[in-house]
């Protein structure tokens, strides 16, 4: 559950924003999703999700298909996704660089953004012909306990940071505390040596390593993250130091030298 802002700004719709928390909880691999499952995601009560989703239907941005208890993305949430993409230039920009990492690493590479309390994963790339960790796109992270949390936090402005912190308090454990600590930790990481890596002993799940690196494009006014992750075994914490963190800041600066762009980390005044 991503919940809503907490803002008193008179100028915030409520109900726009629970509309668009509707649309978020849909994932790629879902097959529709009825009410009570879009209420149980959102947090929002039935009776609500009942009316979004009534709306949002009779306006084609979710459709009920051949089956009408179960609702799906519709016509024009497809097109107002395709003219996010195209408009937003790094991502087409970033695919063939970041699949090519993926198999040379045989690692599983992740796009994010910030969604409020949480990261949205964005994109995926797995690695050919390697078993890599099921992730995909329209999952969420938290900001505590993992590589891609830390980093996000490291590179944002001050001002984004305490918005985000006071957003996601309490999730996963994350106190005013732990968000600074992990900011300078992955700060310090960042430009000392490019990459990003969380100590395993504070990952909120123990099945997953991960490497991390933020990217500031143009098209954004916040930072976005690239993350390369694989089950233990097979991306140990010196594999990330020695192999994988180094290829994915390479990846990330090849980004940036494609788009004209300066580097995303620089040291802070």
């Amino acid at each position: 559950m991503t919940p809503l802002p907490d803002t008193k700004d008179r100028r915030f719709a409520t109900t726009l924003a629970r509309g668009l928390m509707v649309l978020r909880a849909f994932r790629a691999s879902d097959d529709g999703l009825g009410n009570a499952e879009i209420s149980e995601r959102t947090g929002l009560p039935k009776s609500t999700v009942s009316r979004l989703t009534f709306t949002l239907r009779s306006l084609g941005y979710l459709t009920h298909a051949r089956r009408h208890d179960r609702y799906r993305p519709g016509p024009a949430l497809l097109a107002l996704g395709n003219v996010a993409q195209a408009s937003i230039s790094f991502v087409d920009v970033c695919a063939p660089i970041m699949q090519r990492m993926a198999d040379e690493t045989g690692t599983l590479a992740l796009l994010l953004v910030r969604d409020n309390a949480k990261l949205l994963i964005l994109r995926t790339w797995r690695p050919r012909g390697v078993s890599s960790l099921w992730l995909e796109a329209g999952h969420r992270l938290p900001f505590a306990g993992t590589s891609s949390g830390h980093t996000m936090l490291a590179a944002m402005s001050e001002e984004l940071f305490e918005t985000t912190v006071a957003n996601a308090l309490g999730d996963r454990g994350l106190t005013q505390e732990r968000a600074n600590a992990a900011r300078r930790m992955a700060y310090d990481q960042l430009i000392t040596r490019g990459f990003a890596i969380t100590p395993p002993d504070q990952y909120f799940a123990a099945n997953i390593h991960a490497v991390s690196k933020p990217f500031h494009a143009r098209d954004f006014a916040e930072p976005v993250v690239f993350t390369a992750g694989a089950m233990p075994d097979d991306l140990s914490v010196a594999r990330m130091e020695a192999e994988v963190g180094p290829r994915l800041n390479e990846a990330v600066m090849e980004l940036e030298r494609m788009m004209g762009q300066p580097p995303s980390i620089t040291l802070r005044n």
